[in-house]
């Protein structure tokens, strides 16, 4: 008996057309269409549209029966089609004008996880709601990618402006915000005020007097809300806040540093400082660094956010924690809520959390002197 030539095994690993089987089925895969998923399934097209973007109102043993059919042939909905017959393509827009990087970062992660497994895809656009062409510039970011929706982020989530373009654009949006600016289908509410006054009970607790507080930028209602909200938490102990002692920054590391050497080059300078994000506290780190003050013997300092920088530095740094990934979550997963069950949901809301750590300690004077 002959031995197969290596040719004719060449042959065999190959049809008629030269075309390696393989090579064939991924071919065949890549021109499966929905309908074919729908006739493989014995269900309507609509039935498997509805599979595919995660919509409800399909019975279990069915939507396993078609989940099991799309993996089997690797079948990928055409997102240009998708698009059409929906007239919106499956991107969600991410629109911010944040200085925080980490902050941005984290929406973003969360506005991600909400998208996993859905088809969409995410676009970020920074703006600069002060200028001039702002608003032509998000319409026409809006209108060009016909977005399915966009999640705002602070400041700009403040600006009724872009919310009022987005609804005439019939472009669906949520608003992250610590206020409530909208209504409660389209919101994810912060309670930034109450975090803030959780850090001055705190530092008077402690027993500080002399305490300052370096806001962010007026721009940002959460500058206003943390302020007050500070405040308050004094005026529980019978503080006040000093006017030489509050502050502008910028919601940045270089203004945290800026502003914190002003602060501990006074006479008189503060005992304790409360920074109105991470960002600006790791800035009063190195004023305090520049100027030999020891962090929390000589001064304690607390941030807002709890950003993972809090605990990258020495000594790790007492904060206010606020779920900033989850918030971007959730803001995404209400853009695919149904209309009916969004109307009659309650306002997401989140409250901040004080996190202590090694950065907060009684003021000098007020500690038990060694024997």
């Amino acid at each position: 008996m002959k031995t197969p030539s290596r040719r004719g095994k060449a042959k065999r690993d190959h049809d008629d057309k030269g075309e390696a089987p393989a090579a064939r089925r991924a071919r065949t895969r890549s021109r499966l269409t929905i309908t074919d998923i729908a006739r493989l399934a014995g269900v309507s097209k609509k039935t498997v549209s509805r599979v595919i973007n995660q919509a409800p109102y399909v019975q279990a043993d069915t939507r396993a029966r078609i989940e099991a059919i799309i993996a089997e042939h690797g079948y990928q909905p055409d997102p240009q089609a998708r698009g059409l017959a929906f007239r919106r393509s499956f991107l969600v827009g991410m629109i911010h004008d944040n200085p925080n990087p980490q902050y941005v970062e984290n929406i973003q992660l969360g506005i991600l996880d909400a998208l996993a497994g859905r088809g969409y895809e995410l676009v970020i656009r920074p703006c600069d709601r002060r200028s001039p062409g702002f608003l032509d510039d998000m319409r026409g970011f809006v209108e060009r990618l016909r977005l399915f929706g966009v999640v705002l982020t602070p400041s700009v989530s403040e600006d009724d402006r872009i919310a009022k373009l987005l609804e005439s654009a019939d472009c669906p949006y949520v608003r992250i915000a610590c206020a409530a600016v909208d209504k409660p289908a389209r919101m994810v509410l912060t309670h930034d005020a109450r975090g803030a006054a959780a850090a001055a009970r705190r530092l008077a607790e402690l027993g500080h007097h002399r305490i300052a507080y370096l806001s962010g930028p007026p721009l940002f209602r959460s500058a206003h809300e943390r302020r007050a909200g500070f405040i308050a938490g004094l005026a529980e102990y019978g503080l006040e806040l000093a006017p030489e002692l509050a502050v502008l920054g910028a919601y940045t590391y270089e203004s945290g540093l800026a502003r914190g050497r002003e602060l501990l080059a006074r006479q008189d300078r503060p005992t304790a400082i409360f920074a109105g994000n991470d960002e600006m506290a790791t800035g009063v780190y190195s004023a305090a660094h520049e100027h030999g003050i020891r962090i929390p013997e000589d001064l304690s300092v607390i941030g807002f956010d709890d950003a993972p920088i809090a605990t990258r530095i020495w000594p790790a740094m007492t904060s206010v924690r606020l779920p900033v990934r989850e918030m971007g979550r959730t803001a995404a997963e209400g853009l695919f809520a149904a209309p009916k069950a969004a109307a009659k949901a309650p306002v997401a809301e989140f409250t901040p959390s004080l996190i202590e750590r090694d950065s907060t300690a009684p003021p000098p004077r007020a500690r038990p002197q060694r024997s």
